[in-house]
């Protein structure tokens, strides 16, 4: 593939950036809510100033062209835009997304929109329970032609939603992130109406004729067989449908992967013929957002064996997976393995399952827990991470023929990681969340060399 094609870019999301979280007629969010409980979130961090990147996204701009990228994913935060989820428009928030649109195309940089990051209005959770709720499927499409009609004139790279796994598990199943519900059964339901209001949102935007494309980002960590064994291999299989799988089937093939049906029996809603049509090829491309691995198998692994703490992406007594990791793999401060080969195995799997549907690594990243600028800007960890992990995309892409057509790192600028609040820093650049002074840190100019080198080949 010509490489001058590719997307190099960077990613951020509204609520974890933008802050003026009571300006200019914005509504209330679930996070908003969440954030505002006692003992949700580490230090009792709230967003509502964050990087203050409202007001500040001029400078942000800069950044972004120093950084030599040519794409820049960000999401747009629905209850800025209809206050109350439905409804009447504030025209502010259509003003202040004008801006930023404008002034990234000033500068060359492509807006790769994600609609949907996490951040439902409140009202739609207190009045219609959400996501559990078909309603608010037929809201996310209003919500989604309004930003059609407002920006569609020069976005042209559409994502319908960022990591449903986590609204489904994190929020309805474990109940660790907002709106903090746990169960078995409520993930598979909001899992369902999220795959419908993105083929809702898919078939407006086809039908209203906008330029462009439109998908999906979907979040998968890779899921390596403990030995060669077909019992394992099994496992890791079906470990990665109960995760990628799980939202990206009903896109591409118009159902959930069998194994699920298998396993989750009657809590596993259905679709109508007519839903399954709706969903069907419904995505243009598919997004990724990877960052780490661990080993699975059929049978717990032994005392030597080290045990995932995150689960097995998708409810764990549905599946037969147990996890593990070498302990010789380093970690991020959040935790995570650092598995470079990974990722290139995650996007061979990608293109074998979805036959070469174009694939966008919407997130990749790591976490550097240091709030001292001053050793915190030397972040040559990062810088490393980074560097292994593209260079593993490379492969996939130049070697391995997947149709991988970019790659978006995680994140700008150090900003509200959701519960663990202000403690976990994954940017590019130094947020001093006092003043707001940004300072690019050693990742940042390692990617942006890693950048001139892959275009100069």
């Amino acid at each position: 593939m010509n490489q001058k094609d590719f997307t190099w870019g960077v990613a951020t999301a509204a609520h974890q950036i933008e802050g003026a979280w009571l300006a200019d007629g914005k509504g209330l969010n679930i996070w908003d809510a969440f954030s505002h409980t006692p003992g949700k979130i580490t230090n009792g961090d709230t967003a509502d100033v964050a990087c203050d990147h409202y007001h500040r996204y001029q400078e942000d701009i800069e950044l972004i062209e120093q950084l030599g990228v040519s794409g820049y994913r960000f999401s747009i935060s629905w209850s800025r835009i209809l206050p109350q989820g439905r409804g009447e428009v504030n025209q502010a928030g259509i003003d202040f997304y004008n801006r930023l649109i404008d002034g990234l195309l000033a500068k060359g940089i492509t807006p790769f929109v994600t609609l949907y990051h996490w951040d439902l209005p409140l009202t739609l959770q207190l009045e219609d329970d959400g996501w559990l709720n078909y309603s608010t499927a037929e809201a996310f499409a209003e919500y989604a032609q309004v930003c059609f009609r407002a920006f569609g004139d020069r976005v042209t790279q559409w994502m319908t939603f960022n990591e449903s796994w986590c609204t489904a598990v994190l929020g309805h199943g474990m109940g660790v992130f907002a709106p903090g519900r746990s169960s078995v059964t409520e993930p598979y339901l909001v899992a369902h109406n999220l795959m419908l209001a993105h083929g809702l949102a898919a078939k407006a935007f086809r039908e209203g004729g906008y330029a462009g494309q439109i998908g999906i980002a979907n979040n998968c960590d890779f899921r390596e067989p403990l030995t060669d064994s077909a019992e394992d291999q099994a496992a890791a299989q079906e470990a990665l449908e109960f995760f990628y799988g799980w939202f990206t089937d009903p896109l591409v093939f118009g159902d959930y992967p069998a194994i699920m049906r298998e396993r989750v029996g009657d809590r596993l809603p259905r679709f109508t013929a007519e839903q399954s049509d709706l969903l069907k090829g419904s995505a243009d491309f598919l997004g990724l957002n990877h960052y780490t691995t661990h080993y699975a198998s059929r049978r717990p692994v032994d005392e030597n064996g080290v045990a995932a703490e995150n689960g097995n992406g998708g409810m764990d007594t549905d599946q037969c997976v147990h996890l593990s990791a070498d302990p010789k793999w380093p970690t991020t401060s959040m935790g995570w393995y650092v598995v470079p080969w990974g990722l290139r195995k995650m996007l061979n799997w990608i293109e074998q399952r979805y036959n070469g549907l174009p694939v966008y690594v919407t997130e990749n990243g790591c976490s550097v827990a240091d709030n001292d600028p001053a050793s915190a800007v030397g972040d040559h960890f990062r810088a490393d991470f980074i560097e292994r992990y593209t260079a593993e995309l490379k492969q996939a892409r130049d070697e391995d023929g997947v149709n991988v057509k970019g790659y978006f790192c995680w994140t700008l600028m150090d900003n509200f990681e959701w519960t663990r609040g202000y403690d976990m820093r994954f940017g590019l650049i130094f947020c001093d969340f006092n003043t707001q002074e940004r300072i690019p840190k050693a990742s940042y100019h390692a990617y942006q060399k890693l950048i001139e080198r892959d275009l100069a080949q």
